[in-house]
């Protein structure tokens, strides 16, 4: 009798639970192969939110359930996905609730990227014309363009070189180095301010820079870099957008992204699929003309820094794709305006992908770096007779270096030398790479140095003879007043012996002055020179071991120990200075620790022309630039 009760009352409690024929829920929807419209599809998932919670009320509100009774409601409804702690027999219904919650979820995640994708317009015609022109020109090989389609932003998968980007060809390295160096501003600079919108899993940030760690076999001589994946594409997702908004104005970004069916595909978190789908695409994908461009291309202007991060980690698959780089090229032209672009460069007729190698041209760095594709490295604008030409007008996140500076064929200006991170784009005749350093005191100076940089410029300001290097001792006796140094009687009638003070001689004569009278000596260290570390990275894929018939291949990470000599140490007191420390180690016998010998590679030019007469050791084969 019992058992029959308790099943009628069974019975009574799932009828009563049945919905009323007007709030009469439908089955479990499939988003993905449904046709209805957003609104339509937004009025049902209400209706039935609505429904769910108006079936729990009801299921409250049953006086059934007793304090015996093995069914238990929580009293207080939180939401309209509240669990029911029922008995078995009730697991559908929960269930139901639960498929019905996920149905509503993933709804309204498809139903975002669904805007998303209508937001974005094809790329009119008449302005993919200009696009393709204004990047390659009418006469680009297939070659250079084979070069820009096949080169992505993807991460080398080697541990040591856990940092970078992998570049497979020449040419797109002017728009992966420019990147690279942001990507280590946030893996190594980052902050807890710098918040990110809907990024989930978000890395832990630094407030100082990264602290090297132990290994037992580096490139890098025992410094280990390494990063989680959740960490690259944080940074990679951060560097992209900063040089979208950058180049926008800091007003508005465009996303340009491929319009091929594989990036819609249905292959969930599975990253290995969607990018394979996508590469086989494009192997069927011809570049060749504008006409392709407004045929592939889709885009969309975003105009706050949070939507252009979503919709950057929406487009990732595309920008890992062959076509990565030159998707980000576009999207930086037109954040930044073809007209724009255009009033940018010294030279609007010649293409920014220079013929016959394919290389990037400096215009396409520059916008990378400062967001103006200006076509020159020095300071601000420079008038020649009535003819201006553009340079870098404002001091930058990651700075630029360059051998054609040792070559005495450009100069860099202090905007791109003193970047506000101590990070260097470093350029050579075919190819970009990455400077970098942990500390970002490296590029403090010291107060010794700022004194003799204040000594010399008032030696240059009172220097009559045309860059001959001498002043007159009307003019010391000024600069000794001006600066307040206080010079023994015996050294200054030294100098006053002659008709000319040279700046050897002052500077000699400052040597034997403490710093607290206005002096360079300083009984701590040597010359006051400076040593820190600085790290080189190299992202092309070279061969780095051989075992076999199995050839590794991958970027390079080299640590480099620099030496700095004060500014305007004469070459002569250098060569004494070497002269002293060789006599020191003879009389000190075989105890002696005897100094590196500096090791020299077209690097260390380039480093010399961010610090003077450096002199550099490494281990292992030379950093390449090449």
């Amino acid at each position: 009798m019992g058992d029959h009760d308790d099943e009628e009352l069974q019975r009574a409690f799932r009828m009563s639970l049945q919905p009323a024929p007007d709030a009469k829920r439908s089955k479990s929807w499939d988003v993905a192969g449904s046709t209805e419209s957003p609104e339509a599809m937004d009025r049902r998932i209400q209706r039935e939110l609505r429904a769910a919670a108006a079936e729990q009320r009801r299921v409250s509100a049953v006086g059934i359930l007793d304090p015996s009774s093995s069914v238990s409601v929580d009293s207080t409804v939180a939401s309209p996905f509240t669990k029911l702690r029922t008995p078995t027999k009730l697991t559908d219904r929960e269930e139901g609730l639960a498929s019905l919650r996920d149905d509503a979820e993933k709804a309204n995640v498809n139903r975002g990227k669904r805007r998303v994708e209508e937001e974005r317009q094809q790329l009119p015609l008449r302005l993919a014309e200009q696009l393709y022109m204004l990047v390659f020109g009418a006469n680009v090989s297939k070659d250079v363009l084979c070069q820009w389609c096949h080169q992505g932003f993807r991460f080398s998968p080697d541990p040591e070189t856990s940092l970078g980007l992998v570049q497979k060809e020449g040419g797109p390295c002017g728009v992966l180095a420019p990147i690279q160096a942001l990507v280590l501003k946030y893996l190594l600079f980052a902050t807890e301010d710098e918040k990110d919108i809907g990024m989930k899993s978000k890395p832990t940030l630094r407030s100082s820079p990264l602290k090297p760690l132990q290994t037992g076999h580096s490139d890098a001589a025992n410094v280990k870099l390494i990063f989680s994946d959740t960490q690259r594409t944080w940074a990679l997702v951060q560097a992209m957008g900063e040089t979208l908004w950058h180049a926008g104005g800091k007003r508005k970004a465009v996303v340009a992204v491929l319009d091929i069916p594989e990036m819609y595909g249905e292959y969930g978190s599975n990253e290995h699929q969607l990018d394979k789908a996508i590469a086989k695409a494009l192997e069927a994908l011809c570049l060749g003309s504008g006409k392709d461009l407004h045929r592939l291309i889709r885009v969309s202007t975003v105009t706050s820094i949070s939507t252009l991060h979503q919709q950057l980690r929406s487009s990732l698959p595309g920008f890992r794709s062959p076509w990565g780089a030159l998707l980000l090229l576009f999207s930086l032209l037109l954040s930044r305006g073809l007209d724009l672009v255009y009033s940018d460069r010294d030279d609007p007729a010649q293409p920014m992908v220079t013929s016959p190698f394919g290389h990037a041209s400096q215009e396409i760095v520059n916008l990378l770096l400062c967001g103006q594709a200006v076509p020159n490295v020095f300071d601000n604008n420079m008038d020649l007779g009535g003819v201006s030409i553009k340079g870098i007008s404002t001091n930058c996140e990651v700075g630029f270096l360059t051998l054609l500076e040792s070559l005495n064929l450009c100069q860099v200006g202090r905007n791109l030398k003193y970047p506000k991170w101590p990070i260097w784009v470093i350029g050579s005749e075919s190819h970009y790479s990455i400077l970098f350093a942990l500390d970002p005191s490296v590029q403090d100076e010291t107060d010794t140095e700022d004194h003799e940089v204040r000594v010399r410029q008032a030696f240059d300001a009172h220097d009559q003879s045309g860059g001959g290097g001498f002043i007159s001792p009307e003019a010391l006796q000024q600069i000794l007043i001006d600066l307040n140094i206080q010079m023994p009687q015996d050294v200054l009638n030294n100098l006053f012996s002659s008709d000319i003070v040279t700046w050897n001689e002052l500077w000699q004569a400052l040597m034997q002055i403490d710093k607290s009278k206005g002096g360079l000596k300083d009984s701590g260290t040597v010359l006051n020179k400076r040593q820190f570390e600085v790290f080189h990275f190299n992202g092309i894929a070279k061969t780095v071991a051989s075992s076999g018939d199995v050839t590794q291949q991958r970027p390079r990470l080299t640590r480099v120990r620099v030496s700095v000599p004060p500014k305007w140490t004469p070459d002569i007191a250098l060569v004494e200075e070497y002269k002293a420390m060789e006599q020191s180690e003879v009389a000190q016998g075989s105890a002696a620790v005897v100094p590196e010998p500096a090791q020299h590679a077209p690097l260390v030019d380039c480093i010399r022309t961010r610090w003077q007469r450096a002199t550099c050791n490494w281990t292992g084969d030379s950093p390449s630039i090449v």
